[in-house]
């Protein structure tokens, strides 16, 4: 009885620590936390042409949410990198297509560091050729102000970027 008390004490902290969750919550497929409650769009579209959002559902995450749709095998991007992209933009709120450089057919260029923070952490690593989906929360978006009359004040901002060419 007592060698059975001994292999019970020990073997009973490795079983609570195997039922400990290591990952602290992070989603393993964006690398950040994502709200239970929160349904991130679905990216459809192939390579090359404008991309599908769904509508989002449910509460908007509070952090940077990305995933890549098409992984890029050119140039990656960096902090100081001036990108040419494609982009299509939903609200969260209102699952409304914001804009998209798609419609126009011409692509947009400039630098990575003069645009919302958003971006500027979900774009590094990037590589030329891929498509990434960014979900910007409003203080790395617009924030309070919103921008114009499209994009309300604290939207939650939908991003699908085709990464072009990076400089």
């Amino acid at each position: 009885m007592h060698k059975f008390r001994k292999v019970t004490l020990l073997i009973a902290p490795m079983l609570l620590l195997a039922a400990c969750s290591t990952d602290g919550g992070v989603n393993p497929m964006t690398g950040s936390t994502q709200s239970s409650s929160a349904s991130i769009p679905e990216i459809g579209g192939s390579k090359g042409s404008k991309p599908t959002i769904s509508a989002p559902s449910g509460d908007a995450p509070k952090t940077l949410e990305q995933k890549d749709i098409f992984v890029g095998t050119g140039k990656e991007a960096i902090a100081t990198s001036t990108l040419e992209v494609h982009y299509t933009l939903m609200a969260w709120s209102t699952g409304v297509l914001v804009e998209s450089s798609w419609d126009s057919g011409q692509t947009a260029t400039f630098p990575l560091s003069g645009v919302i923070a958003g971006w500027q952490q979900g774009i590094p690593g990037m590589k030329e050729g891929g498509r990434r989906l960014l979900v910007i929360p409003p203080d790395l978006g617009y924030g309070a102000g919103g921008a114009g009359s499209s994009i309300g004040p604290n939207e939650t901002l939908i991003f699908v970027v085709d990464l072009v060419k990076v400089s």
